[in-house]
């Protein structure tokens, strides 16, 4: 899961079903709702998939990617969380499109039918490197800025994006808010019981873990899902769908090495070191922007409180009621869309 611990750090971890306050923030507004009413009304379920994908060479991948809406049009691009993949959003896109968007949902390296151009590239998964990885997708497919909204990996890849590349982003949809980490912090011990929260990231640090992982990985997802999200009551079907996009021949070895990493086991590349040094400073995000959370969220996630600040642009928080759990867009589609609709109007 994509929450990396950075500052604040000892307050970042909650439980399922925790309840937010609402804080101000200058100009940070809460809203407790659920789906909001403008969004495009549709049966859930409806739409299970996507269209044919696509495939494009960007910097140093093969990306596989679904895209829906008019190709003229103002661009969203969304991405997903681990062990999660493109069909969170299946949901999501027509209902963006519909609005008028472009909407474009990439496979983040390790997933789907997305691969690396070289044998010899490392299997890299810190941070700044997924980062730049949709920084080089959107230049491949000739957009020059798009909204970035996002949950878990995705959501700390679209904090990134627009951190580091803000001219790049309209603006920015993140659950659980300001996701960006440092080696340096994560070197720093929690509570025990926050330190449970992360067993996988511990068990992912041994070759035990790693033998584990690949002998049982859509074991090991389905638990993660079941526990990041508690009251989702998923059938096979759609876990299916989204398990055969970790049979991509780099996906345990981009796991493995994010988690490491994260903790400082192992090095990531040089060529992302001046990337990494500017996050390791928590750099304010000034695009416009909308944090989420859901209110059965059981995987450990930061406090809004905590990260409000680390926003200085137009700013909402939304608490999503009902029994959302981890994987937002895909348990509360229309309130995720709404809120990619609102923020391009913040």
């Amino acid at each position: 899961m994509g929450n990396d611990i950075n500052l604040g750090r000892r307050h970042f971890f909650g439980i399922a079903a925790m309840t937010v306050a609402a804080v101000e923030f200058g100009a940070m507004s809460i809203a407790q709702a659920g789906t909001a009413p403008s969004a495009t009304a549709m049966k859930k379920g409806t739409h299970t998939s996507f269209d044919a994908l696509k495939q494009i060479d960007a910097g140093v991948l093969n990306v596989g990617y679904a895209e829906a809406g008019p190709a003229d049009a103002p661009v969203v691009l969304l991405l997903h969380g681990w062990p999660y993949d493109i069909h969170s959003y299946v949901e999501v896109a027509p209902i963006l499109a519909s609005a008028g968007y472009r909407v474009i949902i990439p496979y983040l390296r390790g997933y789907g039918t997305t691969r690396f151009l070289s044998k010899d590239t490392p299997r890299n998964g810190q941070q700044s490197a997924l980062a730049a990885d949709m920084i080089a997708l959107m230049d491949a497919l000739g957009i020059e800025q798009a909204i970035v909204a996002g949950y878990d990996w995705g959501a700390r890849t679209a904090d990134i994006m627009a951190a580091l590349w803000p001219e790049r982003c309209k603006a920015l949809v993140s659950v659980s808010g300001y996701l960006i980490g440092s080696q340096e912090a994560n070197r720093k011990p929690l509570s025990p019981k926050a330190e449970q929260s992360w067993w996988y990231q511990f068990y992912f640090a041994t070759e035990r873990g790693r033998a584990g992982y690949a002998a049982n990985t859509h074991a090991f997802a389905r638990l993660i899902w079941e526990t990041a999200s508690p009251t989702w009551r998923f059938d096979d079907e759609t876990f299916n769908r989204s398990a055969s996009a970790f049979g991509n021949p780099d996906h345990v070895e981009i796991t493995i090495h994010n988690y490491r990493w994260r903790l400082g086991l192992v090095d990531g590349e040089a060529q992302y070191d001046a990337y990494e040094a500017r996050l390791a400073k928590a750099p304010v995000i000034t695009v416009p922007t909308i944090t989420m959370e859901g209110d059965a969220n059981g995987a450990p996630h930061p406090d809004p409180s905590v990260y409000a600040a680390r926003f200085s642009s137009r700013y909402e928080h939304r608490l999503i009621t009902g029994g959302i759990g981890h994987n937002l867009p895909q348990e509360a589609p229309e309130a995720f869309a709404q809120a990619v609709l609102d923020v391009a109007k913040l």
